[in-house]
């Protein structure tokens, strides 16, 4: 429970609260260094957890929603967003100023800025969803419909592919 304490869970929390999501945030018993043990834990499918990744296109962040079990088509984004530039992946510094999340958990609520954002439409696969909650071993469930009417994004079916190696994202130590 004590994970449940940190400033960015809390934050998510009260976001969640005030958009009348009373699911709550689950926390895992064990270690989730990747997507895939997220997925083992919850005995899920990898590509039911809701991982966000920040790019730059242009200098302006933006957050892509995927599947667990899909890789972005970077190249996609700025037309699927509307907007021009060079993309290219941000740092962990750059993520954690842009969003308030270390890489390996943002979640799609409670960024500190607000920031363009587009869902994969993979994500529609699964009837629950499991998105991060401000930490690796802390996320919420929801649906499909659900991500978009907590985020507004966009949901766009060209910014994913499966990926090779599903779930095999390291994130930080705990």
């Amino acid at each position: 429970m004590a994970l449940l304490q940190e400033k960015s869970v809390i934050r998510v929390q009260k976001a969640l609260a005030a958009a009348n999501h009373d699911d709550g945030i689950i926390e895992l018993d064990k270690s989730a260094r990747t997507v895939a043990d997220a997925a083992k834990a919850l005995g899920v499918a990898t590509g039911s957890i809701a991982v966000g990744r920040v790019f730059k296109i242009g200098g302006q962040y933006v957050v892509a929603m995927l599947a667990g079990d899909q890789d972005c088509l970077m190249e996609n984004l700025p037309r699927v967003l509307s907007l021009k530039g060079e993309v290219e992946e941000a740092s962990e510094d750059e993520t954690r100023k842009a969003t308030g999340f270390r890489g390996s958990c943002i979640s799609p609520v409670a960024i500190s800025k607000k920031l363009p954002m587009v869902i994969d439409r993979s994500l529609k696969r699964f009837e629950t969803l499991y998105a991060y909650a401000g930490h690796r071993r802390c996320l919420f469930a929801t649906t499909a419909a659900g991500l978009k009417r907590l985020t507004g994004a966009i949901v766009s079916y060209n910014i994913a592919e499966p990926s090779d190696a599903a779930g095999d994202v390291a994130g930080d130590a705990d």
